[in-house]
């Protein structure tokens, strides 16, 4: 894991020096779904800071677990999310990436409230138009953000997105970099621009991504589900 860890953060080196960037201006986010929560305290102890997951189900234990860690990681759900999963996430996520419609923003307002807990919330783009995969189409993105701004319990940090499948991903994000310049023009504050894994990081952070979200090149093939 160690060596999988350097070789990543090497990538993220090599692809903010080939944009012209600070190496400090991208975060990497683990993704540890399928992975037990003692990965999570091995990636802890090598430095990682921010961890993600993209189901609940799986996630809520695992934060559980690792609760004596909770001031050393950012937890970040960046599944499709359901409302009736909404108090559940809140307890744990201090950052929700897949904000894509009004009635989740209004149930996530409510739960953080009532967690006593103020939440970052990501925008989530799609870039396909694929509802199956989640996300807001571009025009309904300013909305969304608006929305998210004035909740009380959220806190627009910005924009997410996943690159189509079999398009050319440095082009669909740099679509993503265009509608995160339209959400920073009304919202200065939204700065995050969540996009890029394992495959496809260096043409996220060319582009200008800020987090990239990253699994399989850290941890290997997915084991299965985690129950």
């Amino acid at each position: 894991m160690a060596a999988s860890l350097a070789q990543v953060r090497a990538r993220i080196s090599a692809a903010c020096r080939a944009a012209g960037r600070p190496a400090d201006e991208v975060t990497l986010i683990a993704i540890t779904k399928t992975f037990p929560a003692s990965d999570i305290r091995v990636l802890s102890s090598l430095g990682v800071r921010d961890v993600g997951e993209n189901r609940d189900q799986e996630a809520a234990p695992k934060a559980a677990a690792s609760a004596d860690l909770r001031d050393r990681l950012t937890w970040h759900f960046v599944g499709q999310l359901q409302t009736n999963k909404v108090t559940s996430v809140v307890r744990y996520a201090d950052v929700i990436h897949s904000v894509d419609r009004p009635r989740l923003v209004a149930a996530l307002g409510a739960a953080a409230r009532k967690a006593g807990r103020t939440v970052t919330c990501l925008v989530q783009v799609s870039l396909d138009d694929d509802a199956g995969r989640g996300g807001a189409t571009a025009a309904d993105v300013p909305f969304i953000a608006d929305a998210v701004a004035r909740e009380e319990g959220l806190e627009l940090g910005g924009v997410m997105a996943v690159a189509p499948q079999g398009a050319d991903p440095l082009a669909a994000f740099r679509r993503l970099a265009g509608v995160a310049a339209r959400v920073r023009a009304a919202h200065p504050g939204a700065t995050i621009i969540s996009a890029g894994m394992s495959g496809d990081l260096e043409a996220a952070i060319s582009a200008g991504a800020t987090h990239v979200r990253v699994g399989t090149a850290l941890l290997g093939g997915r084991p299965g589900f985690v129950r």
